[in-house]
């Protein structure tokens, strides 16, 4: 059959053309919201202790960075380690500041503060702050800030890349530890490129038996955390696959159904039920296809206009690549294939005079 067949069809059927177009629309950009925000939150995390050292060191036995506890004596001794260019301890925390509930807490050693970019004033010392640009304007007070029941002096205002710390709040790391009761979630080793990184691991690990060394790269793909932000979004992504396959298919079946007479024509004809079936999922994936490019700049107006809602604070963000593109066009293609030949399929096995009568 001609493509000239196909359209026609596809414009002599423009409500279910609608419908299947609308139904994939909203499942193709649930798909990329919710696959591209979760990536988006594993991406600033490990973005973030990536940039500070090949080699992360946290309490050992702990699900979460934020539970974790440090003692940074220890960084004595692993700044003597052979090969070792930097030490720096970092405590990570959330709290609620003035009218916001929840806002990231970082203490930074002061080797750390270059990584904050400063738009206007200084780096904190003792009782002072930064803010995050995306928060500062939420601010009622621009001088003092509130936090855990203590007043600090803001001494400047950074930017970051990374949503986390842009909407977040960074202190000298005693004041972080006084408020938390901890004496640094994480230590961060920076090395020399030459050196040899398991050698180092082994030594520092060799230190204490309650610390937990590791490459800040099988930090990354081994955090529970982000298995657990992976898995939710993949169940997620599959229920809306789901029901989205649900809808083509229930959507074709009616198709079919008021299409009974069309199909026992074709078949009468001598058409073949191959051609007939391909002519269907043809149809469906032109509609797809449209639906896909639809979906995708949808989304990406969505993604843009969340990463400048103010009260979401920079937390919520999310790209969408090549991989993610592929993987949303692979999924559309599978919907509207078993979608469409179920019903499809099932019609075509009855005889074209039945099919003709019924459809009269």
């Amino acid at each position: 059959m001609s493509f000239i067949t196909i359209f026609k069809a596809i414009q002599s059927n423009k409500i279910k053309t609608a419908l299947i177009y609308l139904s994939l629309v909203v499942t193709i950009t649930s798909i990329f919201l919710i696959t591209s925000i979760s990536h988006g939150i594993i991406s600033m995390y490990s973005t973030m202790l990536k940039s500070d050292g090949d080699i992360i060191i946290t309490q050992a036995k702990i699900s979460d960075t934020f539970f974790s506890n440090v003692d940074t004596t220890i960084m004595t001794q692993i700044k003597q380690i052979k090969g070792v260019q930097k030490v720096s301890a970092l405590i990570v925390g959330a709290s609620p500041v003035e009218n916001l509930p929840i806002i990231a807490i970082y203490g930074a050693s002061h080797n750390m503060y270059s990584r904050y970019k400063l738009k206007s004033g200084k780096y904190p010392n003792i009782n002072e702050v930064i803010v995050g640009s995306s928060i500062y304007n939420q601010l009622a007070d621009k001088q003092e800030v509130n936090i855990a029941n203590k007043k600090f002096t803001i001494s400047g205002v950074f930017r970051s890349d990374i949503g986390f710390e842009n909407g977040g709040v960074v202190m000298n790391l005693k004041d972080a530890g006084a408020i938390f009761h901890k004496s640094a979630s994480m230590i961060l080793v920076d090395i020399d490129i030459s050196a040899s990184m398991d050698k180092i691991i082994s030594q520092i690990q060799s230190m204490n038996s309650n610390i937990d060394v590791k490459s800040t790269n099988s930090f990354v793909d081994n955090y529970n955390q982000f298995k657990i932000i992976n898995k939710s979004s993949l169940i997620i992504s599959l229920i809306a696959f789901i029901m989205g396959l649900i809808a083509i298919a229930s959507i074709m079946s009616v198709t079919v159904m008021q299409r009974r007479d069309e199909f026992g024509i074709m078949k009468a004809l001598g058409i073949s039920s191959k051609k007939i079936v391909f002519s269907i999922i043809s149809e469906g994936l032109i509609i797809g296809f449209g639906a896909f490019i639809t979906a995708y700049l949808f989304s990406n107006i969505i993604l843009y206009i969340i990463r400048h809602i103010d009260k979401l604070q920079g937390y919520v963000n999310g790209e969408i690549d090549l991989t993610l593109v592929l993987y949303v066009f692979i999924t559309t293609i599978m919907m509207i294939i078993f979608g469409s030949l179920v019903p499809v399929y099932t019609a075509l096995k009855v005889d074209p005079v039945t099919l003709i009568q019924r459809g009269n």
